[in-house]
């Protein structure tokens, strides 16, 4: 195993832990903080089902895989007996950490990176899940139905959970995945930026967000309907694209642009460079080895702070270390864990161009080192 592998592993499992531990033992409301701006009582009925589906969103690439080294192996085994004891749990009725799928809004986008999590790796979170699961995990799907989506982003959130109840057999909703598609391809902007709704907003949500469930739900539903699979080449190409952009914010000390909101989920921030990466999707002028070490300045940069996480493990709210003062209302401990998502190369084998080759300078680390890069254009 590479260094870098090893190196991502042993955080994303620290990471990860606490989480899919606590809740394998019915015991995450018991032993997890909730940290926020907002009362506690108002963040308990979201902050759990936030933490599981976001933590599984990341890692589930990596418990889809099998690696070659015995001791990750051994260690994604375990992780994906947690996950499926988690899933189990957070919709068994009886359980203490039975998960809140029918009140508020926040299940929506939740629900969301549960579902996402369950369609990377089917044939580990959701084909050995017994029928009893099965079924009540679509059950709790169903309830976000009766809550109204905001019109942006959270329109894909909706989306991808009807994917989810299509992948298991139930009966899905196409003009919840159609108003979604139409929706963003109505707000896109250009060079491979889309509006979240009707305005602009200068953030990281293309990447939190819009572009991997885009890309996701559309290959989700390939072969339904002819102008969803125009739409699904014509988002690639832009999600594609969009990643380039992510490539260059990174600077040469593996910092990069604080703007926006949601920065508290830190190298979260570079979900899309990840999923194109592990896609195979990167753009011809990026190879896997630049974005590799970008990738890992970014998450070598923000773990270096040890108040990234509290005395048990959890993560805190912040970038870089404990920074509450700039997380929003909306923002809690289990709001964190969309950090894993930087994580979604682990699904790739040792052997993969991205972890086999030599290190490279990425963009703006070969530009600032004095170095010649090739130039960037725009998409039309």
């Amino acid at each position: 195993m590479t260094d870098t592998r090893k190196r991502w592993i042993e955080l994303m499992t620290r990471i990860s832990y606490p989480v899919l531990d606590a809740l394998s033992r019915d015991c995450l409301r018991r032993e997890m903080p909730v940290e926020s701006k907002t009362a506690r009582e108002d963040r308990e009925n979201y902050t759990y089902l936030e933490a599981f589906g976001r933590t599984l969103m990341g890692i589930s690439p990596w418990l889809g895989s099998t690696a070659v080294d015995a001791e990750e192996e051994a260690a994604r085994k375990k992780f994906a007996d947690l996950a499926r004891s988690g899933i189990e749990i957070c919709v068994s009725p009886d359980a203490r950490d039975r998960m809140n799928f029918s009140f508020g809004f926040q299940p929506i986008v939740d629900a969301a990176f549960l579902s996402e999590a369950i369609l990377r790796a089917p044939h580990e979170l959701w084909e050995p899940l017994s029928k009893t699961t099965k079924s009540r995990l679509l059950s709790a799907l169903r309830q976000t139905r009766s809550r109204k989506p905001y019109r942006s982003n959270w329109l894909l959130f909706g989306a991808m959970t009807e994917c989810m109840i299509r992948r298991a057999g139930g009966d899905w909703d196409p003009m919840r995945i159609d108003y979604a598609i139409a929706a963003m391809e109505g707000w896109y902007r250009g060079d491979g930026w889309y509006g979240d709704g009707e305005e602009f907003h200068l953030d990281y949500y293309g990447s939190y967000v819009i572009h991997p469930m885009m890309v996701e739900v559309l290959e989700s539903v390939s072969g339904e309907y002819g102008d969803w699979d125009a739409a699904k080449s014509r988002a690639w190409e832009r999600a594609s694209h969009y990643a380039s952009h992510l490539e260059r914010m990174i600077s040469p000390e593996g910092t990069y642009p604080p703007i926006g909101r949601s920065l508290t989920y830190r190298f979260g921030a570079f979900h899309m460079l990840a999923l194109a990466a592990y896609r195979h999707k990167l753009e011809a002028s990026l190879s896997p080895a630049a974005v590799r070490c970008a990738l890992d300045a970014v998450i070598c940069r923000t773990a270096a702070h040890h108040d990234m996480f509290d005395e048990e493990g959890w993560l805190t709210v912040g970038i870089t270390g404990h920074q509450p003062k700039i997380g929003e209302g909306y923002i809690s401990t289990g709001s964190e864990y969309m950090c894993t998502a930087a994580f979604l190369p682990l699904g790739l084998p040792e052997s993969d161009e991205f972890w086999s080759s030599p290190d490279e300078k990425w963009t703006s680390k070969k530009l600032w080192d004095g170095e010649d890069a090739d130039c960037f254009h725009a998409i039309r």
